[in-house]
């Protein structure tokens, strides 16, 4: 518009009609036409149509945060009475809310692996959702072999791609139904918007998008819906150099005296490195470590030692973080998940590879030293 480089924000939370017959036939689809913020904005679609290209799908709809995204799509496809399968480790507030279904008659159930589906899967089971690579642990899942396995079975997948972004990673060329993300992470990048998106074929987004994305009001404001168009245009710049400093930083730490493990996909000690390979163009800078500890107090020092990676949550902007769960988690949820009193989760920004390292060096030097 004008020759303007960036489109323009519309920030009205309305829009008029020249007659009563416009609005009213604009109301029979508010996801397609401008009529209220709640349903749809230019702003946003225009984020919308990006994300779908990106990632290879026929429509996407943005939340006002992941979860946002991730309860509409699990409601859309779920009703009192169904069971859900939920593959691997997931976000922790992913398992939260399907606890929360729980009042509403929709169960789940957690397995490790198909095998375990297998054993798991019931005549009500609707749906199968899983993460790859997985939370905290990292691990990856055959993308292509667990869409097939629900296909044959007659379960819908949902998967989240946030770790990789739609950059690196295109689970629905894989046969997954619907992709969920935090645009939060990444794809915004500057740790200044939450927001959410899903991502699939027209016959499962479109219904979520005219029941679930209007009754939950989680509608993504036309200002987060610029800042996601301002993502998408440095992402790949900003992937290859999360890539590069995730990947030195893990290398450093693999085999590390005070470090038990690193899992972190893209290094060849990985256990799913050469599936992820095969899966993915590339790999973010999320990546967990298990210090050689049994103390929460040992892990909690290590992380006050730490002067270049500062201690939050969420991940994916130019700052380094440091998180671990042991610090915050119930110790019964990080038995259920897997997680090691000291697995430490580092989010590697943009700042010089070689500063963090030396930031790490120091801290584990440190821990090593209360040892003797």
């Amino acid at each position: 518009m004008l020759g303007a480089v960036n489109p323009p924000v519309f920030e009205n939370s309305l829009f008029t009609f020249a007659t009563a017959e416009e609005l009213g036939e604009a109301l029979k689809d508010e996801d397609e036409r401008y009529v209220y913020w709640r349903g749809t904005n230019p702003t946003v679609d225009l984020a919308q149509r990006k994300l779908a290209a990106l990632e290879r799908g026929e429509r996407a709809k943005c939340f006002g945060s992941g979860m946002g995204a991730i309860s509409a799509t699990v409601s859309s496809l779920v009703s009192a009475g169904d069971h859900v399968l939920v593959l691997g480790a997931v976000y922790g507030p992913t398992t939260q809310f399907l606890r929360y279904l729980e009042k509403f008659g929709v169960t789940h159930t957690h397995v490790d692996d198909l095998a375990g589906g297998d054993s798991a899967i019931r005549a009500s089971t609707r749906l199968l959702y899983f993460e790859s690579p997985s939370y905290m642990a990292f691990q990856v899942v055959d993308i292509a072999e667990v869409t097939g396995w629900a296909r044959e079975r007659g379960l819908v997948t949902v998967m989240d791609n946030t770790w990789s972004t739609p950059l690196f990673q295109k689970p629905l060329t894989m046969g997954v139904d619907l992709v969920v993300h935090s645009l939060s992470k990444y794809v915004g990048g500057h740790s200044d918007l939450v927001g959410g998106v899903v991502v699939g074929p027209a016959r499962l987004v479109r219904p979520l998008a005219r029941t679930e994305y209007q009754l939950y009001g989680a509608a993504m404001s036309p200002h987060d819906a610029a800042k996601v168009i301002r993502g998408l245009r440095t992402l790949p710049v900003r992937m290859a150099a999360h890539q590069e400093r995730g990947l030195a930083v893990a290398a450093f730490l693999d085999g590390h005296p005070a470090v038990r493990a690193v899992r972190h996909p893209g290094l060849p000690s990985h256990p799913g490195h050469a599936l992820a390979v095969r899966q993915m163009t590339g790999f973010s800078s999320l990546f967990s470590l298990v210090l050689d500890t049994e103390s929460r107090e040992e892990v909690g020092a290590f992380l006050n030692r730490l002067r270049h990676f500062r201690i939050g949550v969420s991940w994916g902007g130019f700052e380094s973080l440091v998180n671990a769960p042991a610090l915050s988690t119930e110790e019964s949820v990080r038995a259920t998940m897997g997680i090691p009193v000291g697995l430490v989760r580092l989010s590697v920004g943009l700042e010089p590879a070689d500063t963090l390292i030396k930031d790490l060096e120091l801290a584990l030097e440190a821990l090593s030293a209360t040892r003797y």
